[in-house]
């Protein structure tokens, strides 16, 4: 198996614990911060979806560049469970045409990623800043990168999710 498929599968299944996640909570539950200064999991779904949508569609696919990350994180509600499912999928689609397309030549491929300086730097503090905005990544290590991204958030969402509905038995059909 390649590991562009490899990456996919394992994107895939996370995918399908997050949407296992957002059907159990209410639209109220999905927005909750449960401390000021950590995310909700509307917030982490919408981060999943523009990190995916820039580095697999706009990066590698070329499509037009568009992602706003601050409001990833300051957006307080507006999308429902369903809403935000329907997104990630959408953002899945069009990175798995991307993806299922690849062979094993272009996993050499330098892929540049574009990124707004001022959006990011409006939430990270950073000891510099370069004056580009974008860095490129071989094609193989930015499917790590982003696989192990989306993994380790969704981690997040299972974890909040847990907590938010006191559920002792497991909610994705893996005991964690």
């Amino acid at each position: 198996m390649k590991i562009n498929q490899i990456v996919l599968n394992e994107m895939n299944k996370q995918l399908t614990r997050i949407e296992a996640c957002l059907n159990l909570l209410s639209e109220e539950q999905i927005w909750h911060r449960l401390k000021p200064n950590m995310n909700s999991i509307g917030n982490l779904c919408m981060h999943l979806a523009g990190n995916e949508y820039q580095h697999f569609v706009s990066g590698v696919g070329k499509a037009a560049f568009h992602r706003t990350r601050s409001a990833e994180f300051s957006i307080n509600d507006g999308l429902s469970g369903e809403k935000l499912i329907k997104l990630l999928k959408d953002v899945r689609q069009q990175s798995s045409g991307i993806l299922e397309n690849m062979t094993a030549s272009d996993l050499d491929t330098s892929i540049t990623i574009h990124f707004s300086i001022e959006d990011w730097n409006k939430m990270v503090v950073r000891p510099h800043v370069e004056t580009e905005s974008n860095y490129s990544r071989d094609l193989e290590t930015m499917l790590v990168q982003v696989c192990e991204h989306y993994s380790y958030h969704a981690g997040q969402i299972v974890i909040l999710t847990k907590l938010l509905i006191d559920a002792k038995d497991n909610l994705t059909g893996t005991y964690h």
